[in-house]
């Protein structure tokens, strides 16, 4: 058995968020013995923007998370831990770990659209694309850092080391600067897709000086708790680390999407889709990227909103989840005569069109909040089928999809994507997310080898209903076509949102 093999010990997973934080105390087998969570805020100082504070956000929600965790443990011993975050995100810190700045989020980030256009014409669309598996979108690393040197020159200077939420945390409790292949194949277009390594030509164009991390795979240990990590923390000291990675791979490694095909469609505060696959398959419409495991590759969609939208309905009308799925669940396919495009905060892919905007098209005032909420979710499962065609053009099949998020509880939200897409859905028992994920990476980088049927069997089977999906497909068909009959209008109006925005 392994020096760090798991034996009886406890694993811990705990994933940094969005809009929250979450982690889970588990044994060997994948019972879950404690979850512990924390509610946080992500931060717009201008339009385009989105970040987080590292400090108070990643680390201090880590601290409660495994204080709760470690008390739960009841002095039963510890075997590793595993972390995830959302992801890429750009952390700039000095040469001890510390944030010169907020962290920079993922795609939903739209600062660097200058520097997106201005990288692309000078390294090629198709370059990028062939070396890196993916075009530069709102989601790459490199046209941020671009944006950093160019914007706050005072902070790129002091910068020495990059770090993303899951790394961050890492150097925290091990010291160890270390960052996992999936994590830097997002990094665009800084890191070679098919030599599995950082790109140094194209790294240093982009962030010249910066000394990038060691790269290693989530299933590997990266180091260990240091003492003054334990003291903080309440970790033991010398707990084995895994390397981390970006919660969505976590996630899906969670649910067993690991065989060519399997599909994770995540219900989130973004619809975020994961795909895996034997070989590379550049799309210029997806993200291709290495996966979670070694030999892995995986194709990625995500777009912008999803669960964002459903929550900015709920604040604005008042009431709860419950009331609202009740109400559009009464509502027949097709919303009575609704169609919704989702872009309320741009689009990622297959658009990579930050400047799209939300449409509710076909309203009258014989609708009501039930049908407005229908059409919401309708909406987004229209941008979850587009998804997948361009995921199948792109030479990638979607055998088998599973639901996880919590957009999965209730039901309704998940049998409106099956009917759109004409395709059936497994629920698995757990969907708590990354966490669970995590402590699976964690019970395989130290010596286990987890069944991952066992730590989380199916628990439900959504299938399609062939008359919903017959009106479905004909709303599809107009859905479809309202993007591109309705752009120069979308774009006149998010110019002038930002306007009115920078004249507040």
């Amino acid at each position: 058995m392994a020096a760090d093999s798991v034996g009886d010990g406890l694993l811990l997973g705990i994933d940094i968020g969005t809009s929250s934080s979450k982690g889970v105390l588990v044994t060997p087998r994948g019972e879950i013995l404690a979850r512990a969570s924390r509610p946080h805020e992500t931060s717009h100082p201008h339009p385009g923007w989105v970040e987080h504070d590292a400090e108070t956000v990643w680390w201090q929600d880590f601290l409660a998370i495994a204080r709760e965790l470690v008390a739960a443990a009841d002095g039963r011993r510890l075997a590793g831990l595993a972390v995830s975050g959302i992801g890429p995100v750009l952390l700039p810190a000095d040469a001890d770990g510390r944030p010169l700045r907020p962290a920079i989020l993922y795609g939903v980030d739209t600062r660097a659209e200058a520097e997106i256009a201005e990288l692309t014409a000078e390294l090629g669309a198709e370059s990028i694309l062939d070396r890196a598996g993916t075009p530069l979108s709102s989601q790459a690393v490199g046209p941020k850092w671009v944006w950093l040197a160019r914007h706050e020159p005072e902070v790129f200077a002091r910068t020495r080391l990059f770090l993303m939420a899951s790394s961050f945390l890492v150097h925290r409790l091990t010291g160890e600067y270390v960052l996992d292949h999936h994590s830097a194949s997002q990094c665009d277009p800084m890191y070679d897709l098919r030599d599995a390594r950082w790109a140094p030509d194209w790294s240093a164009k982009v962030a010249p000086g910066i000394e990038l991390p060691r790269l290693l795979w989530p299933t590997e240990v990266a180091g260990r708790v240091t003492a003054a990590a334990a003291r903080e923390t309440g970790l033991p000291q010398g707990l084995p680390v895994t390397t981390g990675t970006v919660d969505a791979w976590a996630e899906a490694a969670s649910v067993g999407v690991a065989d060519p095909g399997d599909t994770m469609v995540m219900y989130g505060t973004t619809m975020f889709l994961v795909q895996v696959l034997a070989d590379p398959r550049p799309h210029p419409g997806l993200w291709t990227t290495r996966g979670a495991f070694p030999g892995t590759f995986s194709l990625a969609a995500g777009m912008a909103t999803s669960g964002a939208i459903t929550s900015w309905l709920r604040e604005l009308v008042g009431g709860d989840f419950a009331d609202l799925l009740r109400r559009a669940a009464e509502v027949p396919a097709g919303s009575r005569g609704l169609l919704l495009l989702p872009y309320f905060a741009g689009e990622r892919t297959p658009l990579f069109d930050p400047d799209a905007r939300g449409i509710i098209a076909g309203l009258t005032t014989g609708h009501g909040l039930g049908e407005l909420y229908r059409a919401t979710l309708e909406g987004i499962a229209y941008g979850v089928r587009h998804n997948l065609e361009v995921m199948h053009a792109s030479g990638g099949r979607a055998k088998r999809l599973v639901a996880v998020g919590g957009g999965t509880q209730g039901g309704l939200w998940t049998q409106i994507v099956t009917d759109v897409t004409g395709q059936e859905q497994q629920v698995p028992a757990e969907t708590i997310g990354a966490a669970l994920g995590d402590a699976l990476l964690a019970a395989v980088a130290t010596g286990a080898e987890p069944d991952v049927a066992a730590w989380n069997p199916v628990s439900a089977t959504v299938r399609p209903d062939p008359a919903r999906t017959a009106v479905y497909d004909e709303f599809y068909r107009r859905y479809r076509a309202l993007y591109p009959a309705t752009v120069d209008i979308t774009h006149f109006l998010a110019d002038q949102h930002k306007q009115a925005e920078g004249r507040s």
